[in-house]
């Protein structure tokens, strides 16, 4: 593989990780809410948060692997795994490994989401909250094209996505069908166990 090819393939799956983890972190907003439409059930929204996370996956272990393997940058595997390693971009690069490593640890707890708790598993699965703006912050600091027009283009249109799912999800409240009879039954047992 040639060093030219190298950089294009560290750029566009760059670029397509962007796209792809701004769409599963939307899904995540609609499952969230439980969204679903005549069209569209409920199902199919949770069903393609978790696929298309799966395919993010591939994208961004190729934008790492082929900004790791580029002998231009020289970042060698460490970079890739402890934050602020690098001598080439230290703080761009480092919040990259940092949002990588909030990936990770949503992509584990969800593969032991049985052994380590529902609970446990919904925390950790909020850090998508901090990991994707800094994986944005990571592309305007680290990447080549960062200022370009089409990638900064590309860059405002998935924060303004993302920020209206969040708006709309902190609008919309819960839309949990068993919120209101739990609220009930938990007063309940909370006025029995006062008696």
């Amino acid at each position: 593989m040639t060093d030219q090819l190298l950089w294009y393939t560290t750029r566009a799956a760059g670029a397509v990780s962007l796209v792809l983890l701004t769409a599963v972190v939307i899904l995540g907003v609609l499952s969230a809410l439980r969204f679903k439409t005549a069209g569209w059930p409920g199902f199919l929204t949770t069903g393609l948060h978790r696929n298309l996370a799966l395919v993010t996956l591939v994208f961004l272990a190729l934008h790492i692997v082929t900004a790791v393997v580029d002998p231009f940058t020289h970042l060698g595997w460490l970079s890739a795994i402890v934050p602020f390693s690098s001598y080439y971009r230290t703080f761009w690069l480092g919040l990259g490994t940092i949002a990588f490593e909030l990936l990770a640890a949503i992509v584990v707890t969800s593969l032991l989401r049985e052994y380590v708790g529902h609970a446990t598993w919904r925390v950790i699965h909020w850090l998508t909250y901090a990991a994707w703006p800094i994986g944005v912050v990571h592309g305007l600091g680290t990447g080549t094209d960062a200022w370009s027009p089409w990638f900064f283009t590309l860059t405002l249109v998935c924060v303004a996505a993302v920020g209206f799912a969040v708006a709309y999800r902190l609008v919309a409240g819960s839309r949990d069908p068993l919120a209101a009879p739990r609220a009930s039954f938990r007063s309940g047992v909370e006025r029995k166990s006062e008696q």
